[in-house]
């Protein structure tokens, strides 16, 4: 496989977030792009409209002659028309983690792992490089405001910032220059089995960092803690956070770092967890010598990823933000973060479990994180890449709820159940297809 040779690259499931990052890349390069995807989704327009050449049903007739190779992302099932046409063909075919380890080998390489944070911390960390003008390549796991892309790149880049994943153990294709562990949560135990096993692959991933590279960990993350630079709340930590206080909507912070102090750091993004994120991001910042006004500036001026706490309406009587949650802890912190900012008013939370897997290992604790909220709506299960689990149903989490403001409703009926409500803070939550009901349930809170 020689990337600086290829004319026309194939992406089946080229809708997603990390696989259409990866498409505009190569699309920047001059390579032809085609694939396959689902369903059409604006992300998938979006990249037809950049030139790309994309259908949506599972056709071999549809695909072009002359392919170099073919990226895929796990999501695709082993009996997939498409992908068994090319294994028959003799076609090349790669996971796009294999790609995306074979582009790390290529620069200076920033990784950035962790059950949570990876896509906000990548971001920050893209976008401050880019703001003091290091030539940097980004291949985000969202939408960055700043950009309207997932993608930030620079001709003849220096840098390479990527999300290194731990699902399908994908982070062991990278060898990182610099690496960031923001957090190790139970999560992926399908792939995993058990917890032990997680923080196995996460020390695997920390010991391909270079041996003259550096990884930088969350202070929580205690099993790193000798080896690493640390951030986070506490004292102890070498990166920190002191003087947390909110300020008309906005987190203000001032950060620590040896005989460094950078006051009254404003950010767009709220909560303690996108602080941590920050953290993160400038121990990166420093690591590469920028100054303090340069990490001040990258961080400030960021203005978030589409479906990370996005605040999408906000006046005096209602707000409706909307978020990539799909984890308790994740959960968690945003619920935290909303109570902060509108403290007295009543806060309705919707969220869509993600994958079968997920709600059975983790009912108890979503029902525990969904607690904080005055009003709680599930929907049913997303299932993603999964066929469903006996038994395993959105039921298992409500029965566990103690609140007993609480609601099971289907995607169908959401909107005209939401009609007969006095709605005052509203939150959406969730990975799956949550995130295209977001303009609608704008539109709602809007009249």
């Amino acid at each position: 496989m020689d990337l600086n040779k290829v004319n026309k690259i194939y992406f089946l499931g080229i809708g997603g977030i990390g696989m259409s990052a990866l498409a505009r890349y190569f699309h920047y390069q001059g390579a032809g792009i085609f694939g396959y995807d689902l369903t059409s989704t604006p992300l998938t327009k979006q990249l037809e409209h950049e030139g790309m050449q994309i259908h949506y049903q599972s056709n071999i007739s549809l695909i072009p002659g002359d392919i170099d190779f073919v990226i895929y992302t796990p999501a695709i099932p082993d009996d997939h028309e498409e992908l068994n046409y090319f294994q028959e063909a003799g076609i090349e075919i790669y996971k796009r983690s294999e790609v995306v380890g074979k582009l790390s080998e290529e620069h200076y390489t920033i990784a950035i792992a962790g059950t949570h944070g990876k896509t906000s911390i990548s971001a920050l960390t893209a976008h401050m490089l880019h703001a003091a003008g290091i030539k940097v390549m980004g291949l985000i796991g969202g939408i960055m405001k700043n950009y309207h892309s997932n993608l930030i790149i620079s001709k003849s880049s220096e840098y390479f910032v990527i999300e290194a994943d731990e699902y399908d153990r994908s982070f062991l294709q990278l060898k990182p220059d610099l690496a960031v562990i923001s957090s190790m949560d139970a999560d992926h135990l399908d792939v995993y089995g058990n917890t032990d096993q997680l923080t196995e692959g996460f020390k695997l991933f920390a010991g391909q960092v270079k041996k003259d590279g550096l990884l930088i960990v969350n202070e929580k993350v205690k099993e790193f803690s000798q080896q690493s630079i640390t951030y986070g709340f506490d004292q102890l930590a070498d990166i920190r956070a002191t003087n947390i206080h909110v300020s008309g909507s906005k987190f203000i912070f001032n950060l620590e770092y040896q005989s460094n102090t950078i006051s009254n750091i404003k950010m767009v993004i709220p909560g303690h967890h996108y602080i941590e994120n920050a953290l993160a991001a400038a121990a990166i910042g420093f690591k590469l010598e920028l100054t303090n006004e340069q990490v001040k500036s990258g961080l400030e001026s960021f203005k978030g990823v589409e479906r990370r706490f996005e605040v999408r309406v906000n006046s005096d009587n209602k707000t409706y933000i909307d978020d990539y949650a799909h984890h308790p802890e994740e959960i968690k912190a945003t619920v935290k973060a909303v109570k902060m900012l509108y403290p007295g008013r009543k806060i309705t939370g919707i969220f869509q479990p993600h994958l079968f897997s997920r709600t059975k290992d983790f009912a108890d604790e979503f029902a525990e994180s969904l607690e904080g909220l005055d009003e709680i709506i599930i929907l049913p299960i997303y299932p993603a890449r999964e066929k469903p689990f006996k038994g395993v149903t959105s039921a298992i989490i409500y029965d566990k709820i103690k609140n007993t403001n609480k609601h099971i409703i289907s995607k169908i009926e959401l909107i005209s159940s939401l009609q007969k409500k006095e709605l005052n803070v509203l939150i959406t939550m969730g990975a799956g297809d949550i995130g295209l009901m977001v303009p609608e349930l704008e539109k709602l809170m809007q009249e």
